[in-house]
Order: structure tokens, then C-alpha cells, then sequence
């Protein structure tokens, strides 16, 4: 990730510090989730203007609290025991609030929660924390799932005097409906024929006399 700097001894570990929680510092992202050989970037925002900030990481299979890099505006790092500049990098940049670090070539053994902190009136003061996880395959992104379009029956509305009336094209409406009027049409059929021959025989009679 970065080119590898030189600095006194002195400086790797702070000494006769304590660590507090601190509303100073935050951190983006809270979680990151990445593949193995990816490469991350933690930004770390302070409310106030700072010379520099350390990077600790806490591992919670090691139970292990280790010291990475101390970094300052100019891009100019302090690595702690054992920890590999070509995998921890931390590039410089004219402001004095925000500071980041680079972690490249991901594994397994990079997750845990990682932590910038300042030091002030010998403290340490830590951001909210950013953790991570290495997985060898990311998992896929969450489906959206489309209802699917309900098919609606046509519906037939007739509107009346305050009130629709509906389902006037369903089946069980209208064949009743017809069988009814069929039924009366051919029961005054008769009737019509008889009232047709009493009329009949009433104007012949009116025509005799």
C-alpha cells in the first residue's frame, strides 16, 4: 500500500497512557464486510484539529488489544511490533481532522474492530470502533421480491339513486335473472291469447247489434 518510512524506536508503542472512550473521534464505516486479498479504507473524523492519530486494532479471538500505526497530516507512519507496511498504509493530506487507513491483501486474521485514537493529558482517546470481517465469498445482495400482479375480474358497475351496484356481469346474477324473465314471458302468453279472444268476441258483438 505505501512506501516504508523510517522513525525512532521510542515512538512505536505509546507509554503510560490509558484508553477512554471519547466523543472527539468517529468513525466510518461502524462494519465492513470484504473478501479475501481486498483492500479497505477507515476514515477517522476528530471534532478538533490534532498532530496525529494511532490505529490499534482489538482482536476477539485473540483477546488482544495491538498497537498498528501511529500517523500524522504528512502521511509519515509509526508502526508498531510486527505489523507489516505493506499491508497497513496511511496517506497523508492537508487536513488535521481526518485522518485514514488502507489495509490491503485481506485475511482472516485481519477481523477484529479497529480504533483511532489521539492522545490527550496522557489518555488515549478511542473513536466508536470499526469492525471487521473477512469472508472468502461475499454473500449475494438481498433479492427484492415484486408482488406479483393480481389478476382483478372485470366488474360491471351500474350506479343507482345513492349506492353502486356491483358484480352485475357474474353468472349467478344474470342466469337466474333470465330464467325468471323467460319463466314470466311464457306464463302470459296464455293470458295474452285469452284477453286477444275476449276482445275479439266483444267487438263482433257490438257490430251485430
Amino acid at each position: 500500500c505505501r512506501s516504508r518510512w523510517g522513525c525512532p524506536s521510542l515512538c512505536i508503542q505509546p507509554r503510560g497512557h490509558r484508553f477512554s472512550t471519547n466523543l472527539l473521534l468517529s468513525k466510518t464505516p461502524h462494519r465492513i464486510l470484504a473478501q479475501t486479498n481486498d483492500k479497505i479504507e477507515i476514515l477517522c473524523e476528530l471534532k478538533t484539529e490534532h498532530a496525529g492519530v494511532y490505529w490499534y486494532r482489538w482482536s476477539q479471538e485473540k483477546q488482544n488489544f495491538e498497537f498498528l500505526v501511529f500517523s500524522n497530516p504528512f502521511g509519515k507512519a509509526i508502526y508498531g511490533t510486527n505489523i507489516s507496511e505493506d499491508k497497513f498504509s496511511v496517506p497523508g493530506g492537508s487536513s488535521r481532522t481526518s485522518y485514514s487507513l488502507h489495509v490491503c491483501n485481506l485475511h482472516a486474521s485481519d477481523n477484529g474492530t479497529y480504533y483511532c485514537s489521539i492522545s490527550q493529558s496522557s489518555q488515549l482517546l478511542l473513536g466508536s470502533g470499526t469492525q471487521l470481517s473477512v469472508v472468502d465469498v461475499l454473500p449475494p445482495p438481498p433479492k427484492t421480491t415484486q408482488a406479483p400482479l393480481s389478476k382483478k375480474p372485470v366488474r360491471c358497475v351500474t350506479k343507482s339513486k345513492g349506492a353502486d351496484q356491483k358484480g352485475a356481469c357474474s353468472p349467478l346474477v344474470w342466469v337466474p335473472l333470465a330464467t325468471s324473465v323467460l319463466v314470466l314471458l311464457l306464463s302470459l302468453v296464455p293470458t295474452a291469447h285469452r284477453l286477444h279472444r275476449l276482445r275479439r268476441r266483444l267487438w263482433l258483438r257490438m257490430h251485430r247489434q
